[in-house]
């Protein structure tokens, strides 16, 4: 067996199109230079974008924002660019920088996210730049993206999701003016209780309370309220 396993070796090294590995895998660079030829050479469609939107990302958290983005500019689908775009603001985000450059940042995304044709996967794609933005600590920022999508419900599940960003870091003020824009009283309860969950299950007791007591739906208060109430004490009864 030992053989056979060794007369297929000597087989595939004599063939001519085969190569040996040319990074060492400590090369970063190098292997992203793999990566983005081997995305080139994909020939279906979609899983190059899904390849391309890996890439970016990886790219974005390296701190390469304009290859990021370039590999961005790559992808055809709508819904992948859209999402691709998510990827490097988060990623940005996550590498606190100064506000100058997540002016210069956000103001690329958004100059990408205006290349989307498709008005749904544009929606999104400013939805994904607002919670970004917050993720990023700049509120001002995501509350001005939110404010100019045309579509309400859109509008709405921006500043939701903006909201829900702010409340996972605790931001109980910022997150609870993200709601106060909120035109619709349905999705303003929506938003208040998931907040309000999101903030007790940080163990920050009494903002979740003060953001459930402004829900004006009698039902979906009293669920926020007990949601606190079994954070503060549980009312599972252990089995002997």
């Amino acid at each position: 067996m030992k053989r056979v396993f060794f007369a297929i070796a000597l087989i595939f090294a004599a063939l001519p199109d085969a190569q040996a590995a040319e990074c060492a895998v400590e090369d970063r660079a190098c292997l992203l230079q793999e990566l983005q030829s081997a995305a080139d050479a994909v020939d279906q469609k979609s899983w190059q974008d899904q390849t391309y939107r890996e890439l970016a990302k990886t790219l974005a958290f390296d701190g390469d924002i304009d290859g990021a983005i370039a590999v961005l500019n790559k992808i055809e689908n709508p819904d992948t660019k859209a999402l691709t775009i998510r990827g490097i603001g988060m990623a940005a985000a996550d590498q606190k920088y100064e506000q100058a450059r997540y002016d210069e940042i956000f103001t690329k995304l958004r100059k990408e996210a205006e290349k989307i044709e498709h008005p749904p996967s544009y929606a999104i794609a400013l939805t994904y730049i607002a919670m970004a933005q917050a993720f990023a600590g700049d509120n001002d920022g995501a509350w001005k993206t939110a404010a100019s999508m045309e579509n309400d419900a859109l509008r709405h599940k921006a500043y939701g999701e903006t909201a829900e960003i702010q409340a996972e870091k605790g931001d109980y003020e910022a997150a609870n003016k993200s709601i106060s824009l909120i035109d619709s009283a349905a999705f303003r309860n929506k938003a208040y209780a998931t907040v309000s969950q999101i903030l007790a299950d940080g163990e920050l007791l009494q903002a979740a309370f003060d953001t459930a007591d402004k829900i004006d739906n009698a039902y979906k208060r009293a669920a926020a309220i007990q949601y606190i109430l079994d954070k503060q004490k549980p009312r599972e009864i252990p089995y002997q």
